[in-house]
């Protein structure tokens, strides 16, 4: 049951074949792009918006226009770390009838080349039960990032979350201290997703400021790939901030295009791919 997970109940096949820096996808996309001096493009949507039957060819269409690493959104009543945009893309979702083993089959049917990682708050994930995390790698997951389990606040899920098959991303903020930071990209694999401001996540118009030293601090604390996210809307953001991080996330931006339908997310991940790259 939900919130009821403790050791004891973890089984221990999940926590028999953790993701390794050699085996994971998310690893190998890293040291591909580095061979190329190119940073990722990693790109947010939310499963199941605006429609199930689209959200499919949502996820082959980031594909073709360039995304290096998909990030699937599963959809939550109360998604706390999100701005409005992808707030009201998570209760369409819900009103679709998207679920956690729903965004699974989308990974499943997709098929795609390029990794994905989950993106979900925990309660979807304890509610799956507690093969979630080995049903996720059998669709085709690469990794999970959940947003509202913070390093040392729950041990024992952290430890089953980091024992599974998947890369388990962790999250920076901006305003974190170097040994804290080092504590947390320790306790993650796949790359750490630096908050690129506090607040929630939505469109802006630039970037902070203070983003540069904040990466120069954070690479000073791990050897992790640091992909930058949360604002970064535009070619141009998408490509200032690449020439500083391994890679650039971007979600509110293509959730809103989403909403038009894949070819309107063809069209700007092409372009963010161009920005990238330029």
């Amino acid at each position: 049951m939900p919130g009821r997970l403790s050791r004891r109940l973890i089984p221990t096949a999940m926590a028999s074949s953790p993701a390794t820096t050699s085996s994971n996808p998310i690893a190998r996309r890293f040291d591909a792009l580095r061979k190329k001096s190119r940073a990722a493009l990693v790109c947010y949507v939310t499963a199941g918006h605006p429609d199930v039957e689209r959200s499919l060819a949502i996820l082959n269409a980031l594909e073709q226009g360039g995304a290096d690493i998909i990030e699937l959104g599963v959809p939550f009543s109360d998604p706390i770390a999100d701005g409005p945009i992808i707030q009201s893309s998570s209760q369409r979702a819900l009103e679709n009838g998207m679920t956690y083993d729903g965004a699974l089959a989308l990974i499943e049917e997709a098929r795609l080349t390029v990794p994905v990682v989950l993106f979900s708050y925990l309660n979807p994930i304890l509610a799956a039960g507690e093969d979630a995390l080995t049903r996720a790698a059998d669709a085709g997951a690469s990794g999970i990032l959940v947003t509202d389990i913070p390093v040392g606040a729950d041990p024992v899920r952290e430890e089953w979350l980091g024992d599974s098959p998947l890369a388990f991303i962790r999250l920076v903020a901006p305003t974190t201290p170097v040994d804290r930071m080092a504590e947390i990209a320790r306790h993650g694999s796949g790359f750490v997703y630096l908050i690129s401001r506090l607040g929630v996540t939505g469109v802006q118009d630039t970037t902070d400021a203070t983003l540069p030293d904040t990466i120069e601090r954070l690479k000073s604390a791990t050897k992790l790939p640091i992909c930058v996210g949360f604002g970064i809307s535009t070619p141009k953001q998408a490509g200032s901030v690449g020439k500083l991080a391994d890679g650039v996330v971007v979600g509110s931006a293509l959730v809103r295009a989403a909403a038009d339908g894949p070819d309107a997310v063809l069209k700007l991940t092409r372009s963010l791919r161009e920005g990238l790259d330029a």
